[in-house]
Formats: C-alpha cells, sequence, structure tokens
C-alpha cells in the first residue's frame, strides 16, 4: 500500500534543535543530581554524617524496594491524565517542588540518624521518579520516529552531562575556598536546588504537548502490566536495562574508594577523572545516536557494551597515579557508557507506539515506569551489595583508616568484576531483536492514519504561544 498523506507529513517533519534543547534542561537537575546520589551521598553519611557502611548500604537499597511499586502507579497515572495544561508537563510541575524538599533534607540539612535518611530518601526518590518518568514519556511523544528518537534521546543525554559535571566541580569549588571537604555535598544541594525550578520552568514554558488520542472502548487491567513486561520487545529492554543500570551504578558506589585507595588518585584528582567519564557523554551520546541511525539502536548497544567491557579490563594493568592515562581511560568508558540508556529508552519509546496500535491507549508512562524499575533495582543492588562486599574484605571507608593489602585487593576485584559482568550481559540482550527502523516505520503509517480518525483533542502549544506540532487530517486508507 501506498504511504497516506499523513505519514508522509510526520515523516518530513523533524523537531528544531532549539526545541530540542530547551526540553533537554530538566536532564541537567537530574543528571547532577543522580551522580551526587550515586558516588557523593552514600559517602557521605558514612564517612561524615557517621552511620556505618553496612546501615547506609541498607537504608538506600529498603528505600528502593519500599519505592518499586510506585513507578508503576504513577506512570497508569500519567497517562491517563488530560488536562488543558497538558500530560506530562502537568506531572512535571507537581515533581519539582517535591524533590526540592527532599534535596534541602537530605543534601543540606540531614538529620544524621537512619530513620532521617530513610524518610528523605523516599521522598527524593518520589520526586526524581515524576520528573523522570514525566519527562521520558513527554520525549517519546514529542519525538514520533524512529531515527528522531536516537536524536532528541542523545541531545537529552549531552545537556544532562552538563549538569552532571558542574555538580563534579563542587568539590574543587569548596577546596578553592579553603572549606573542608565535607562541604562538598551540601553545595551540591544548593546548586541542583537552585537548578530545579529554573530548568522546569524552561522546559514548560517553551515546549508543546500533543496528547495521542485514545481509541475507545479499551481499558487498561492489571494482567496487562505482566504482558507489557513480557512482550519480546520490551522483555529484552528490560532485562538489558537491568543489566546496564547494575553495571555502571556498582561502578559508581565503589568509584572513590576505588580510584583513592587502589590507584593512587587524591579526591580532587578522582573528582576530575570522574568528571572527564561524565563528560565524554557529550560527545558519547549523540555520535552513539548517531551510529543507532546508521546500525539500528540495539546494534549500537551491542556495540557501546562491547567496547565498554574491554575499557574496564585493561584499567587493573595501568598505571597508578597518572592523570592522563586515567583520564584518556575515562573519557572511553564514559563515551561508550553515554550510549546505554539513550539507546534503551528510546527502543522503550518505539515499544510504546507499538503498544499503542494494539490497545488503542497511551502507555508512554507506564512503560518508562517499568524500566526506571530497572534502574531503582539496580540501584539498590549497587550500593548494598557492594557496600556488604566492601565490609566482608575488611574495607575501612572512615577517614584515615589504613586498610590491608588484603582489603585492598577485595575492592579492586569488587570494583572491576560486577560492571563487566553485568554490561557485557545487557549486550546479549539484543541478539536477534526485532523491532528495528522498517518495523517501527510500518507502526507509525498505521497510528499516523489512525490517529487522524480518532484525534478530538488539541495540541497543547507552548506557554509562550508558539505553534506546535500539528496533526494532520486525512481519510483514512483504502484496502
Amino acid at each position: 500500500m501506498a504511504q497516506t498523506d499523513a505519514a508522509a507529513a510526520a515523516t518530513s517533519r523533524q523537531l528544531k534543535l532549539s526545541t530540542i534543547l530547551a526540553f533537554a534542561c530538566t536532564s541537567l537537575p537530574l543528571s547532577a543530581l543522580t551522580i551526587a546520589m550515586a558516588v557523593y551521598l552514600p559517602r557521605h553519611f558514612a564517612a561524615e554524617i557517621g552511620i556505618s557502611l553496612a546501615a547506609v548500604g541498607s537504608a538506600f537499597a529498603l528505600v528502593r524496594l519500599i519505592d518499586i511499586p510506585l513507578d508503576p502507579l504513577l506512570g497508569l497515572a500519567m497517562d491517563r491524565t488530560r488536562t488543558r495544561f497538558g500530560r506530562y508537563r502537568l506531572w512535571t510541575v507537581i515533581g519539582a517542588p517535591v524533590l526540592m524538599l527532599a534535596i534541602y533534607m537530605l543534601f543540606i540539612s540531614p538529620s544524621g540518624s537512619v530513620s532521617g535518611l530513610i524518610f528523605w530518601l523516599l521522598v527524593l526518590y518520589l520526586g526524581t521518579s515524576i520528573l523522570h518518568l514525566s519527562h521520558a514519556a513527554w520525549a517519546a511523544t514529542l519525538a514520533p520516529r524512529y531515527n528522531d528518537r536516537s536524536r532528541v534521546f542523545a541531545i537529552m543525554t549531552a545537556v544532562g552531562v552538563m549538569g552532571s559535571v558542574l555538580v563534579l566541580g563542587m568539590p574543587f569549588l569548596v577546596a578553592a575556598l579553603g572549606m573542608e571537604e565535607g562541604a562538598g555535598v551540601p553545595a551540591m544541594g544548593w546548586f541542583v536546588l537552585m537548578l530545579t525550578p529554573l530548568a522546569v520552568w524552561l522546559v514548560v514554558a517553551v515546549t508543546p504537548e500533543k496528547i495521542a488520542p485514545d481509541v475507545p472502548g479499551q481499558q487498561f487491567q492489571l494482567k496487562e502490566y505482566w504482558r507489557l513486561i513480557v512482550r519480546p520487545s520490551m522483555g529484552r529492554i528490560v532485562l538489558a536495562d537491568l543489566c546496564l543500570s547494575l553495571g555502571p551504578g556498582w561502578m559508581s558506589a565503589l568509584y572513590l574508594f576505588f580510584f583513592t585507595d587502589s590507584r593512587g588518585f587524591t579526591t580532587s584528582q578522582a573528582s576530575g577523572l570522574l568528571g572527564v567519564y561524565i563528560l565524554a557523554g557529550f560527545a558519547g551520546a549523540p555520535l552513539l545516536g548517531r551510529l543507532a541511525m546508521r546500525i539500528s539502536k540495539h546494534r549500537a548497544v551491542m556495540v557501546a557494551t562491547t567496547g565498554y567491557a574491554v575499557s574496564l579490563v585493561v584499567l587493573p594493568f595501568l598505571p597508578k597515579g597518572d592523570l592522563l592515562v586515567g583520564a584518556f581511560q575515562m573519557f572511553t568508558a564514559g563515551f561508550l557508557a553515554a550510549g546505554f540508556q539513550v539507546l534503551t529508552r528510546a527502543m522503550t519509546a518505539d515499544v510504546a507506539d507499538e503498544v499503542r496500535l494494539e490497545q488503542g491507549k497511551e502507555r508512554s508512562g507506564l512503560l518508562y515506569a517499568i524500566t526506571t524499575l530497572t534502574s531503582k533495582i539496580s540501584g539498590a543492588l549497587a550500593i548494598f551489595l557492594t557496600f556488604t562486599v566492601l565490609e566482608r574484605v575488611g574495607y575501612e571507608a572512615t577517614h584515615g583508616a589504613v586498610n590491608t593489602p588484603e582489603a585492598i585487593r577485595g575492592l579492586e576485584l569488587a570494583f572491576l568484576i560486577g560492571p563487566i559482568v553485568f554490561v557485557a550481559l545487557g549486550g546479549l540482550c539484543f541478539i536477534g531483536y526485532k523491532l528495528g527502523e522498517d518495523e517501527h516505520s510500518r507502526i507509525r503509517d498505521a497510528l499516523d492514519e489512525r490517529d487522524a480518525l480518532y484525534d478530538q483533542a488539541p495540541v497543547i502549544d507552548t506557554l509562550a504561544g508558539e505553534p506546535s506540532i500539528p496533526t494532520p487530517l486525512v481519510e483514512p486508507r483504502q484496502s
């Protein structure tokens, strides 16, 4: 059959770079907070606040487990939201103040008790869940085409890199001002706290939102949640995303311990190398997104995971304390790791189209809730398992502690084996993956034609009054 006018028009449209850059601003505080939480906050509570390693690891794991059922409920609520202000735009506004309150209570004014840590972590994860889910699901509707999604998610990641690099500069700023090392985490908190409302305001004010029409008569049932997970395409993404989150998350939890006590770097130097790792994503995300346009998203993931595993294998053989060599190795690993979530999140958007064609309802929020669950599970496991391993091998995390060679060796093995194994498994998940560009183009053509029949809801323009992406009204295809 010939392509419809609606499909042709949709294919010819491409989002403006300025629109994508404005939309990506939410990634600035979220990425900065992710780095601060994964690398600095657990260590801060253990080394500065005085809570034991086991208690900190258990607190993070417990909160993640408690938080797991929340994401599907949030995703389902977002998908069902239909207001004149928007669907995912409304949830973006709701999430910002929740996140800001938790940042203040954890980073700036911590209680020092395990119960306080657990409570405010719950609030923090609620805020991040709302913003992560609304941002990712909004991106899926903003960029409906296969290759355009790789471009959008790549730019979102690249913009997020800027937030990560800026927050990594806080320890250097603290050192330059002659403050104690423990002031670095509160400085990160103030930075993210001030950045969040500015970024959210820009996204909400400038970015259009298209609410996809629903096909009457389709209602979501709880058993469909399991069916979404076990779909051949989604099941692979979920398993891969779990592995690709657990590998780098494992590495992040042990990063400062490994690079200071094993590789001979100071805390400032280790932070600088981590900055190189994060900054590499500014180049890696868009270039791997471009690679995905040439060889498909799932093959690009396999290339990135293979290279990442190899880059970690050579790490123990590099000279200790050599900043130049360390920077090269960290740039390579960061360049490749930047493609993990860029590509799996873009692939999730493709599955959302597949599901909407089949069920007649928007499920982007729910599908992204599923992938967010894998990140939460991996985050809980990474901190709990790695901190537990450190205690088992006799590693001491407090400042000034002298560790035995056996404890350092245990630290080294824990740092390397986990990320290498899990990232390699993540790449293997996409052997035989079917939902490529050709199949997705067929799905989008069918959706464009059906949307033209059912579309009765207006496009939510930007708050500034700029026109949004229209949905063309056409006659249905004839068989």
